[in-house]
C-alpha cells in the first residue's frame, strides 16, 4: 500500500508500472483517474487536508478493502492545493490476481475517497467560492458497501 497526499500532479501510467513492476502474481490491475470537470462555470477547487491524518485515515480504509478482497498492491494519489478544469485530482490503483477483487476494490476506495475521506473541498466560480459536501448520491452510492448493522 502506497498513499500519498500532495499538490504536485501524477502520472498514472509510471505509477502503475511502479506497482506492478516486476511482478507475476497479478492478473489484473485497475486504474481510476479522477479529474476536475468545468461543470457550470467551475474555475477552480481548492482542496484541504489535516496531514497525518488524511493519510492514516485512508490508509484504514485501504486495510479496509484489503479484508475484503485478495489484493496484491494498492496505490492512492489525492492532490491538495487549487486545481483548475482538467487537472488530475485523484488516482487509484488496485492489482490483484483475479479482476473482479480490483474492480471491486477500486470502486470501494473511490467511493470512500468521494464520500468521507477527511479532505475540504472549496468550488470556485470566478471571484465566488463555496465548501461543499459530499453529495447526496454519492452518499447513497457508498451505502452498497455497507455490511447489516452499520450505519
Amino acid at each position: 500500500m502506497q498513499i500519498s497526499v500532495q499538490e504536485a500532479d501524477f502520472d498514472s501510467a509510471a505509477e502503475a508500472l511502479a506497482l506492478t513492476s516486476g511482478r507475476n502474481d497479478i492478473g489484473a490491475v485497475v486504474t481510476f483517474e479522477g479529474r476536475v470537470r468545468a461543470d457550470d462555470g467551475l474555475t477552480a477547487l481548492r482542496l484541504e487536508h489535516y496531514p497525518g491524518m488524511t493519510e492514516a485515515e485512508i490508509a484504514r480504509h485501504v486495510d479496509a478493502a484489503q479484508a475484503r478482497w485478495p489484493l496484491l498492491g494498492v496505490r492512492i494519489i489525492h492532490r491538495i492545493g487549487r486545481l483548475g478544469p482538467g487537472a488530475r485530482i485523484v488516482l487509484v490503483i488496485t492489482a490483484a490476481a483475479h479482476r473482479r477483487g480490483a474492480f471491486e476494490a477500486a470502486d470501494f476506495l473511490m467511493d470512500y475517497l468521494k464520500t468521507r475521506a477527511p479532505f475540504w473541498k472549496q468550488e470556485q466560480y470566478g471571484d465566488d467560492a463555496r465548501w461543499v459536501d459530499a453529495k447526496l448520491s454519492d452518499l447513497d452510492t457508498a451505502r452498497r458497501w455497507q455490511k447489516p448493522g452499520q450505519s
